[in-house]
């Protein structure tokens, strides 16, 4: 057949034959046509694997799941390292007084005392006496201990007043310098709360605290000062501030 007279056939599969007998519910014309039913050839060897795709985008996020089961304690760990130690605690309490030591050797003997310049001194600053005591009023600002070491380098300690005649005139001494408080020679720096004068004798028969004192404000309250009025607090030991001394009157 030449290939002019093949021009109006169709080459269709059987697939498309019944489609087309379906559609138009007649035969095909009678032209001369020749028919080719296609079969699937054999499976052919796999391919290469290709490249790895992009990463689609994220789902949605799921439902949550049931809580698990607690699982088994684990072992204790090893030790960690020490951390960074912390701010210091409050003060504490003191506790009580020890045991005397021992007594100590017997030191030289001491230079004779020259009390006369002592006197003069103290005739020039300005002083308070009793029967009994001489009182001098130092307007040098210093912290308790070192008041203390002040007036025993003269012979003397802080301020005791042991009774109201003492105290009155401690008191009379501030008012009229112009004062509203010195440090006076009490404390409980031996024992918390037992309060007792500088050369450790006992406070057992005169007292003069301000209502509500001594109390240990801040638990740092281990000295005492007289108001101008005459009546004590106890106050910190470290503060700086003018104080009285005091000595007996047969050394000076």
């Amino acid at each position: 057949m030449r290939a002019e007279e093949l021009m109006p056939c169709v080459l269709i599969t059987l697939l498309g034959l019944t489609l087309m007998e379906s559609t138009h519910g007649q035969h095909m014309s009678d032209e001369p046509c020749s028919v080719q039913i296609l079969v699937p050839g054999l499976k052919g060897e796999p391919g290469e694997k290709g490249e790895k795709g992009a990463p689609g985008r994220p789902g949605r996020l799921g439902p949550l799941g049931e809580m698990g089961h607690t699982g088994v304690k684990g072992h204790k760990g090893i030790i960690g390292r020490y951390g960074k130690m912390g701010p210091c605690g409050i003060k504490g309490l003191k506790g009580d007084m020890g045991d005397p030591g021992p007594m100590g050797l017997n030191g030289d003997p001491g230079a004779p005392c020259e009390c006369t310049p002592l006197r003069k001194m103290i005739a020039v600053a300005g002083i308070k006496e009793t029967d009994s005591k001489v009182y001098l009023l130092v307007k040098e600002e210093k912290r308790y201990t070192d008041a203390e070491v002040y007036c025993q380098g003269r012979g003397g300690h802080l301020a005791m007043p042991k009774d109201e005649g003492a105290n009155a005139a401690i008191a009379g001494y501030i008012t009229e310098a112009g004062l509203s408080r010195v440090y006076i020679g009490i404390n409980d720096i031996d024992r918390e709360g037992h309060f007792t004068y500088v050369d450790r004798s006992p406070m057992s028969t005169f007292s003069k605290w301000r209502e509500g004192e001594p109390n240990n404000a801040y638990r740092d309250e281990d000295c005492a000062e007289m108001m101008a009025a005459g009546d004590w607090t106890d106050v910190a030991c470290h503060p700086t501030m003018y104080f009285v001394c005091e000595f007996d009157k047969d050394i000076v």
